[in-house]
C-alpha cells in the first residue's frame, strides 16, 4: 500500500477560523494543496477527506475529494494511505455524504 506523504503549510490557532491547508506528494512526485475538508472516524479507524485546490486557491472545478485512512505517529506527525479495498471505500464515501447531508441541513436552520 503506498502512502501519501502530507505537509502542513498552514495550521491556525484556535482563535483563527481559517482553513487548514495541506500539500500533497502524490506517488508521481507531483505536489498538490488541499484544504482539509474534515477528519472523521468509521469504525475504529479515522479518514481525512481533502479538497484539491487549483493554482488561486480555489475549489477544483469538478468537485474531486480525496479521501484516505488517517494516521497519526507517535510524535503527532500525520500520515495518509490510500483506501483499496472497495468494500472499505463505498462505506467511507457514504459516511462522508452523510457528514456532508448533516453540514447542508444545519445551514439551512
Amino acid at each position: 500500500m503506498s502512502k501519501e506523504k502530507i505537509n502542513p503549510l498552514y495550521l491556525p490557532n484556535e482563535e483563527e477560523d481559517d482553513d487548514i491547508r495541506v500539500t500533497l506528494t502524490m506517488d508521481d512526485g507531483s505536489d498538490v494543496e488541499c484544504e482539509i475538508l474534515t477528519i472523521f472516524d468509521v469504525g475504529d479507524q479515522d479518514y481525512i477527506a481533502l479538497l484539491p485546490l487549483d493554482d488561486q486557491d480555489e475549489p477544483n472545478e469538478d468537485g474531486e475529494v480525496f479521501i484516505y485512512r488517517y494516521f497519526e505517529g507517535p510524535k503527532g506527525e500525520p500520515s495518509l494511505e490510500n483506501i483499496e479495498d472497495d468494500e472499505e471505500y463505498e462505506a467511507v464515501a457514504d459516511r462522508f455524504d452523510e457528514l456532508l447531508d448533516d453540514a447542508e441541513f444545519e445551514e439551512m436552520d
